[in-house]
């Protein structure tokens, strides 16, 4: 059996991952609802798959946070003990990472082994550019994208499917959370 495999990202309403200046990590838009259905997402068993990058910037943010830092929410503290997977070919574990491997070669390879070996499902906060290819090469089950009611016109950096081929999305759920952020769930399929 072949786990799924979700990609879960945050975006600005104009499409964008973050934003330069003035701006936290939740474009300050987080609620009580947002970060307890963040934990309900967490709770299960699964299996984390980040790229360097990500893992190098989580690493970094929660090094350099204090304890009520909101990379600190109980959300985050959840998804960093779960089993994950690095995606790299420059990284050398042991890494500062509780229950985390090092897989070197190809994203997709890697992740496509994943799958078809993993007995929980797997997900992937963030690592833009592996998920774009993990997308293209047709192993990524859901795209969850968190749209926080903002326009970072200005500010934005990281489109979060910049570059990404093209794709029909089938929307599996909606929701609102706090009354002004929306959680898109949708099946994608590449666009021929």
């Amino acid at each position: 059996m072949t786990a799924t495999y979700t990609f879960d990202a945050f975006c600005s309403l104009d499409g964008f991952g973050t934003a330069s200046s003035g701006w936290s990590g939740y474009w300050g838009k987080q609620g009580p609802e947002l970060l307890e259905h963040r934990l309900s997402l967490y709770t299960g068993e699964q299996r984390m798959v980040f790229g360097a990058n990500t893992y190098r910037a989580f690493a970094q943010m929660l090094a350099e946070s204090t304890e009520d830092a909101d990379v600190r929410d109980p959300w985050v503290t959840r998804m960093r003990n779960l089993p994950t997977t690095v995606v790299s070919s420059t990284l050398a574990a042991p890494l500062d990472w509780p229950d985390a491997t090092v897989a070197a070669g190809d994203g997709v390879e890697v992740v496509a082994r994943l799958k078809a070996e993993s007995d929980v499902p797997l997900r992937s906060h963030g690592s833009l550019s592996l998920n774009r290819a993990l997308m293209a090469a047709g192993l990524v089950d859901f795209v969850q994208v968190t749209v926080f009611p903002v326009i970072t016109g200005r500010t934005g950096t990281e489109p979060i499917f910049a570059g990404a081929a093209d794709f029909d999305l089938e929307l599996v759920s909606s929701r609102t959370l706090d009354g002004r952020t929306q959680e898109l769930t949708y099946r994608p399929t590449l666009h021929v």
